[in-house]
């Protein structure tokens, strides 16, 4: 029997369990906690608001004012096959995808097996990445494609150029899904130039590589600001920049400090920054955000108003500003976690045992948000079946990376970038590309950890693209240190030492 179960399991799975049983027991692990969500909510979850918005743009293909639709380009290829489980579960293989993209760079580097396996576990095994996988969202698509972006251009010293085309795509495109990828489309085609630059100045294939990985940046994002424009009049990828860094400043902005102009004084937050709710919360209900916007918030006028106080509020108090950030950042490590920015928020990063009630309300012009989800996935929007939903739900409550762990975590990755850069002192030969790209990934979660809470606020949602970005690092950690090769003889020498050798032919 056992033999015969044997013959069943494909070649290639047979030889990964053999080659690295901890590992495939690790995703063993990991796909059956993701299957057990499948069973226990058949179809998908929903966040109010930006899921809406996300299925009804995927139905009438649109761009948005104040979030991006990427992800809807990813959902309208999907909606022919009118199945919310699909969706959900393409991104568990993409769950199961980026943790398999960390083991297989933690070997690259010789990681022993063990470490390698344990960099992967937050992301297979932490509740909060299972229930958001299974959520309509962005973060695991943008993940993805970032982690995917990173694999192409790390797992060899040379990118060839399509390789390096197809990594600036992926990123480009992550951009879309979620703008706060901004800083990686600098990030990544940087990393190729410097490569470039330190393989030499004729290395012509590293230079054309780096030009491909601009190029492929580029595309998506320039695209997508030309579709915006056709709708809008407006050059962007939104028109929600004034609004999201109003929830940042009205942590700490104070009028008498500030001393805005007449036009902005109606924006200017009231009461001290200490009877304020958190930012996250407080955007979505304070007047001057919304009713004293002329045009509204998400207007050209309304955010380029909001911006300009934004910047003000900024230069008239830059030390709250970082204390404000900071405080955002240190939340990441507090344990038990905290109800924030809202108790109502956090309770959509949970699996709930009561079905979603979808409201009949319209998001995106031309139908509401139940019909959008009625039509798109021919079923009822959310279903719970028992006892799979119960027992996911409470694994969930148990099993996640702890505020002191993902502190530990990060540090463990920063040890790994300065420990190759002792190497780097004592070793001036080991080659660049393995002692930079250790530090790439660590740089990457560090941008997409630090940019959400510097212009809008903390949330705990924000924190999953991090973790495999820090557990990648991490894991890079635990790399032997590499001899350092011998060099050769200056060429004006050997001349010099074939005449020592007996039997040498000048």
């Amino acid at each position: 029997m056992i033999a015969g179960i044997s013959r069943a399991v494909p070649p290639r799975l047979r030889e990964l369990i053999a080659r690295d049983p901890l590992f495939a027991l690790a995703l063993a692990a990991g796909a059956a906690l993701r299957l057990l969500a499948m069973l226990g909510f058949p179809g998908a979850l929903w966040f109010a608001g930006d899921s809406y918005v996300y299925v009804g743009a995927a139905l009438r293909l649109r761009p948005d004012l104040s979030k991006t639709t990427g992800y809807s380009l990813f959902l309208r290829v999907l909606e022919p096959f009118h199945s919310f489980a699909l969706v959900t579960g393409l991104q568990h293989l993409m769950g199961l995808g980026i943790a398999v993209m960390i083991y297989a760079l933690a070997r690259r580097s010789k990681v022993p097996k063990l470490w390698a396996t344990v960099a992967t576990l937050p992301v297979l095994l932490d509740g909060f990445q299972i229930e958001d996988e299974h959520m309509l969202m962005t973060e695991v698509l943008f993940t993805f494609c970032i982690m995917l972006a990173m694999f192409l251009i790390l797992w060899r010293d040379r990118v060839f150029w399509p390789v390096a085309l197809l990594a600036g795509l992926l990123t480009g495109y992550a951009v879309v899904v979620r703008t706060e990828g901004l800083p990686v489309l600098v990030l990544f085609p940087a990393f190729l130039l410097l490569r470039a630059i330190t393989q030499g100045w004729r290395n012509w294939r590293g230079w054309l590589a780096a030009g491909m990985m601009i190029v492929g940046c580029a595309a998506p994002v320039l695209g997508y600001m030309a579709w915006f424009h056709s709708w809008t009049g407006n050059y962007g990828l939104t028109r929600s920049e004034g609004f999201y860094l109003w929830a940042r400043v009205s942590s700490f902005a104070e009028c008498s400090v500030i001393k805005p102009p007449a036009d902005e004084l109606p924006v200017c937050p009231t009461g001290s920054p200490s009877s304020r709710t958190p930012p996250g919360d407080y955007v979505w209900h304070a007047p001057q955000a919304h009713q004293d916007v002329p045009g509204g918030p998400v207007s050209a006028a309304g955010n380029a108003l909001l911006l300009n106080f934004d910047i003000r509020a900024i230069e008239a108090q830059p030390l709250g500003y970082v204390h404000a950030v900071a405080s955002g950042l240190l939340l990441s490590f507090e344990w038990p976690r905290l109800k924030y920015p809202d108790a109502g928020t956090v309770s959509y990063y949970y699996f709930r045992l009561q079905p979603q009630v979808l409201p009949n309300k319209s998001w995106i012009p031309g139908g509401t948000a139940y019909q959008d989800a009625v039509t798109y996935g021919h079923a009822s929007p959310s279903t719970v079946v028992e006892p799979f939903a119960a027992l996911i739900a409470l694994y969930e409550r148990i099993i996640y990376t702890y505020g002191p762990l993902f502190a530990l975590i990060l540090l463990t990755g920063l040890g790994g970038v300065l420990r190759i850069q002792g190497l780097r002192q004592r070793r001036p030969r080991l080659t660049w590309s393995r002692r930079q790209g250790s530090m790439l990934p660590w740089v990457t979660a560090i941008v997409l950890w630090v940019t959400p809470v510097a212009i809008t606020d903390f949330d705990y949602r924000y924190l999953l693209p991090v973790l495999p970005f820090a557990c990648l690092a991490a894991g890079l950690a635990f790399a032997p240190a590499r001899k350092p090769a011998t060099p050769e003889p200056p060429i004006e020498h050997r001349d010099d030492l074939t005449s020592q050798v007996p039997g040498a032919v000048s």
